[in-house]
């Protein structure tokens, strides 16, 4: 689990104290819409989570 991805954060806005944008996984070239700072961590966390079970 020494393995290293790369996302790439951009925020669109920020409402309800939290952010709201989109996140891409460079590795797969995939972008995925957030709507708080919790969704986005449960994003990547799952992406990694993929990896994983993948390779």
């Amino acid at each position: 689990m020494n393995r290293k991805e790369t996302f790439v954060v951009h925020i669109i806005s920020q409402e309800n104290a939290t952010w709201q944008g989109q996140v891409t996984w460079l590795g797969r070239k995939e972008t995925m819409n957030f709507r708080s700072f919790l969704e986005l961590v449960k994003l990547m966390d799952n992406a990694m989570a993929e990896e994983d079970a993948a390779g």
